[in-house]
């Protein structure tokens, strides 16, 4: 799986934007929830006590400013139906509802150089982004046109498209379906749902089925912007680390015990400092027991910074 972040990339933060990121936003919150579910099952294999916490839960509260009841998409929405509305209208609304009241939500710094104003702007996991709502409404009231669609779900010998269209309800079926009495099909009319609707019900599925997977992740890193050999710009990985979650994992693991080592390879890695205890047993459990105890009692070590499982000393 591969993702990346996009935060202050551009001096324009807009509606597309606000999109990417929420996205980003629900996959971090996927690659934290798995990642720990993965420690857990380690912890259960080594009989380790261990209280589980999901630090997914710690983007939460910025996922419910967007697509929660009276969240800046549900306002947009609102917003698109609403005589006479404008952009400006949606910027005072949402300042009005989140400003002050909730913790994602602040107001946004004075822009510099070819920054363009903000109206608001929003804590996501990898900084603060101040978003534009310049044409909000006109790209969230802009979905597919119906005809487009129903020439695309009725085009032959393309079995990809019939597949990407199968579900998809035009308004003729739609008005067909009502004048026969029949229920309308479940699907994604272009004349009922604003370009949110498309897109939140697009990402659910993907989440759902994200959830039914065993992934594997992928970082992406660009070492330079100008592709040459042997040059790292660290300003630059740096803000790609922080973007597309590395550094929120790595905090996640500071949380538990990021390092695992087979008993007897810690006895022998670590030797020099209980020489006596190392060699106190042919059992390197028992001497890896006996000298993690000698440091405890030496002030070395405290007794929350390890865990002796039943083959691995987890640190």
């Amino acid at each position: 799986m591969v993702w990346y972040g996009l935060l202050e990339t551009v001096p324009f933060n807009s509606f597309e934007q606000l999109w990417i990121n929420f996205v980003n936003e629900k996959l971090q919150q996927f690659f934290n929830h798995h990642m720990f579910v993965l420690e857990q099952e380690e912890y259960a294999r080594e009989g380790i006590e261990w209280t589980f916490i999901d630090f997914g839960l710690d983007l939460q509260a910025c996922i419910e400013l967007i697509e929660k009841p009276m969240g800046i998409i549900s306002m947009l929405d609102e917003e698109c139906i609403v005589p006479k509305a404008t952009d400006m209208t949606l910027a005072q609304k949402l300042n009005e509802q989140h400003l002050g009241k909730h913790p994602n939500f602040e107001k946004p710094k004075p822009p510099k150089g070819k920054q363009a104003e903000a109206h608001f702007a929003m804590r996501h996991y990898a900084g603060v982004v101040r978003y534009n709502v310049s044409n909000w409404l006109e790209k969230n009231k802009d979905p597919l046109n119906d005809t487009v669609a129903a020439c695309l779900k009725a085009s032959k010998g393309n079995a990809l498209l019939n597949e990407i269209w199968a579900d998809y309800t035009t308004q003729e079926e739609a008005s067909n379906a009502a004048k026969s009495g029949g229920q309308k099909k479940k699907g994604k009319s272009g004349s009922f749902m604003t370009v949110s609707m498309l897109y939140r019900e697009s990402l659910n599925n993907l989440m759902s089925m994200l959830y039914k997977t065993h992934p594997h992740f992928i970082r992406c890193i660009i070492p330079n912007e100008k592709k040459k050999s042997g040059l790292l710009d660290a300003a630059l990985v740096l803000n790609q680390l922080t973007c597309n979650g590395v550094l929120e994992g790595i905090r996640i693991c500071r949380k538990g015990f990021p390092n695992r080592t087979l008993h007897a390879d810690y006895v022998e890695r670590y030797a020099l400092l209980g020489a006596i205890e190392s060699k106190s047993s042919p059992d390197p459990k028992q001497c890896a027991i006996k000298m993690l105890d000698r440091l405890v009692k030496e002030g070395s070590m405290k007794e929350e910074m390890f865990r002796i499982g039943l083959t691995k000393v987890i640190t």
